[in-house]
């Protein structure tokens, strides 16, 4: 059985093999920091191609299973050749997912901003519940979630939340989240149990560092401010100007934090928030010059509406671009979102 894998293996195997080369050297060690560099390229290209070479060999037995249920026309040996055939199935499904990350930043962490809609209360609930949703997936993934900036609303839900997702493509899933989240459902807040709609935008972008050459920000080009913090956070946040808020001067971009107690700390998050939003914003400038040379008319879809949440009169979930639908909306809002993030990702990847 023949099998063609959709990146070039022999080329990252013959990589593995001059990088080991590399590390037998007595003196590979003298310089750490290169040799540091050799260990990451190493193990990320032996993470690639393991699971590769563990399906080539598992299909290249599933031929042999086949070859000889034909020959002895052994019912048991077609029922192990099926059983074996929807295992690989499935892990084709999976690694072929793990392909589509392919993104200059899908490998980084994921700075996710929430923002209601118009409606007050209503819509501040709103985006307390999908930064509950989002707070559960990353819980399920075993990722590590940092609150960065939270503004309560004033009767419930939230006015406004950053948070930073760590782990592996968090940002690569992630993008797949930006847009309008839309709500219809009975409202707790209304005395005459009316149906609701409301809205909540999501916008997500890649923790750039500072060791990233594409966003570099020099000190003249900031503004920064500091206040005191409006939210919640006892005497101290509430008493001294410490929450930060950042101005990049040349772009006009905004960037603030006053969830801690300490202004430093502040100032580190908002630049981490600021830096972020540079990096998308370069990467939106290169995709419009692109298209402008190549002639294309994109639809911009910053705003557009992506997702409706229905909880009354039925229960359903629906992605507007995929067409993927969730009757548990349960699940959904307990972090199950996994079904429209990799139905997304492979509509854009052309799978």
């Amino acid at each position: 059985m023949n099998w063609v894998f959709p990146f070039d293996v022999a080329g990252k195997t013959g990589r593995i093999t001059e990088l080991e080369k590399l590390t037998a050297d007595a003196k590979f060690w003298s310089e750490p920091e290169k040799a540091q560099q050799v260990m990451l390229e190493l193990k990320t290209l032996r993470e690639e191609t393991a699971p590769l070479h563990k399906l080539k060999a598992a299909l290249e037995e599933l031929g042999v299973t086949i070859a000889l249920a034909e020959e002895e026309d052994d019912d048991a040996l077609w029922q192990e050749a099926k059983q074996n055939a929807s295992l690989m199935l499935q892990e084709f499904d999976r690694l072929e997912l793990a392909l589509l990350f392919r993104g200059r930043y899908d490998g980084h962490a994921a700075i996710i901003a929430i923002h209601p809609g118009a409606g007050g209360t209503e819509s501040q609930d709103w985006a307390a519940m999908l930064l509950r949703m989002y707070t559960r997936w990353a819980e399920n993934r075993n990722y590590q979630l940092e609150i960065l900036d939270l503004l309560p609303g004033d009767e419930a839900g939230i006015k406004s939340a950053t948070l930073l997702v760590k782990g592996k493509n968090a940002y690569g899933y992630l993008k797949a989240e930006r847009g309008v989240h839309r709500l219809v459902r009975i409202s707790p807040f209304d005395a005459a149990k009316r149906r609701h709609t409301s809205f909540a935008s999501l916008d997500v972008l890649p923790e750039v560092g500072e060791e990233d050459q594409e966003v570099v920000i020099p000190a003249e080009d900031l503004k920064i401010d500091t206040f005191r913090s409006s939210g919640a956070g006892g005497q101290h946040v509430n008493t001294t100007d410490s929450a930060v808020r950042i101005t990049h001067l040349p772009t006009g971009i905004v960037a603030q934090c006053q969830n801690e107690r300490s202004q430093h700390a502040n100032r580190d998050r908002a630049m981490k928030i600021l830096r972020a939003r540079l990096a998308d914003l370069y990467q939106r400038r290169q995709a419009e010059e692109l298209a402008g040379l190549r002639g294309e008319q994109k639809e911009i879809a910053w705003g557009s509406q992506i997702r409706s949440y229905v909880f009354q009169p039925y229960t359903k979930v629906r992605d507007h671009r995929t067409g993927a639908e969730v009757g548990n909306i349960e699940a959904v809002m307990d972090g199950e979102i996994d079904v429209f993030m990799e139905s997304y990702l492979r509509q854009t990847a052309g799978c």
